[in-house]
């Protein structure tokens, strides 16, 4: 069943900023969520005329600092964290990232303590606020940013739905631009919502804000407009396209992050065929499985997960059908993403250690890559 859309009798604009000035208006203690890319930097700079009107000026800004991001981003949130109607927290947390490239170990850690910093492909700031949780709904923790007496956090996100059906779904379930709280009792609120990239990019140039350089020159090496993403290149499949970008557009980064982690530069190279399984000739995909997800080969981590999550399909599958888990052609009962052997071996093939892919075993505990590397603490792992 399609998601109905209602249409405003006012611009995007216009409904985002009343958006954002009715949080000040109601007393929230607003905080903006930035993370370099173009949809944060719209949300930081209506914050700025909305908190300007209501007198509430600083606005708020946190950005968990990933250490890997493509150059002109960190150079983007100085010029930010520079402004004097900004009050930047510029949070580090030392937590593990996917190195999706690397099937034996899959974490690296953020400006990682046992490294020489030299190791590191960049540093963070000195006046950098280092916190001791890793997941990232911790960011907004009480202990650092303590709600104002009977009202609550409210921290605004560049969430669009024109990105995902997801998102779209997402937007529709909450009943409106803000969530329900969360553990700590802050608030998301998605003020731009409803905005198109062409929405962001004409604001962008009617009012001659400030952006992120990376994607002038990433569009000017072939990326089109609606693949712009500034997001960390190492957690999906989907960032290899970024990346051989980026190894023609920043050559000495590319290199720095190529000794730092291991796998990007074959990832670049030889694209999806480093992240997924091949299958020979006379091959299922069930033998592709057995031979890649749960073989001898396979690291003890990928099969570990891989065995639990075929041991739970294949149960669902007999619950509704006598015939074969299907080689290829998905069951439609069990679902597009569980439903064929085919699917299952590109989904484990890397070990899914974030559960992006599934959600039949739990998130991998950076504690089990490395002793002394700590737990999720009960939060998300995501970006």
């Amino acid at each position: 069943m399609p998601i109905p859309r209602f249409y405003l009798q006012q611009n995007v604009f216009d409904a985002a900023l009343e958006r954002i000035g009715t949080l000040y208006a109601k007393g929230y203690r607003v905080i903006v969520s930035f993370s370099g890319g173009k949809d944060s930097g719209v949300c930081t700079e209506l914050a700025i005329i909305a908190a300007k009107h209501y007198d509430r000026l600083p606005v708020e800004v946190v950005m968990r600092d990933d250490e890997i991001m493509f150059p002109g981003t960190f150079e983007y949130s100085l010029r930010l964290a520079n402004r004097p109607e900004v009050k930047f927290h510029w949070i580090v947390q030392n937590q593990p990232v996917i190195n999706m490239f690397n099937r034996v170990s899959p974490y690296f850690w953020c400006f990682d303590p046992l490294l020489d910093p030299e190791e590191w492909v960049r540093k963070p700031p000195e006046w950098a606020t280092y916190m001791k949780h890793m997941h990232i709904e911790a960011i907004l923790h009480p202990d650092y940013f303590p709600p104002p007496k009977d009202h609550q956090v409210v921290t605004l996100i560049g969430m669009r739905t024109q990105e995902s059906q997801r998102r779209r779904r997402g937007l529709y379930s909450s009943g409106g631009y803000l969530t329900g709280a969360n553990r700590y009792g802050v608030v998301n609120a998605r003020p731009i919502y409803d905005w198109t990239d062409g929405d962001v990019w004409k604001a962008h140039n009617d009012y001659g804000w400030d952006y992120n350089s990376a994607y002038d020159i990433m569009h000017r090496l072939g990326v089109s407009r609606t693949q712009l993403r500034i997001a960390p290149p190492t957690q999906t499949s989907a960032s290899i396209a970024a990346l051989w970008v980026a190894a023609r557009a920043w050559p000495k980064w590319f290199d720095k992050v190529c000794e730092r982690l291991p796998g990007i530069r074959s990832a670049a190279m030889y694209g999806k065929r480093v992240v997924e399984p091949e299958r020979g000739l006379g091959e299922s995909w069930e033998d592709v499985f057995n031979r890649e997800c749960v073989g001898a080969k396979t690291p003890e981590w990928i099969r570990a997960r891989s065995q639990a999550v075929i041991d739970e399909i294949t149960y669902r599958h007999a619950r509704h059908s006598s015939t074969p888990y299907p080689d290829m052609r998905e069951c439609g009962k069990c679902g597009e993403q569980v439903g064929s052997w085919k699917r299952i071996a590109r989904m484990m093939y890397m070990g899914d250690p974030f559960c992006m892919k599934q959600s039949m075993v739990p998130n991998v505990e950076p504690e089990f890559f490395r002793e002394g590397g700590g737990t999720w603490g009960g939060g998300r792992p995501s970006w």
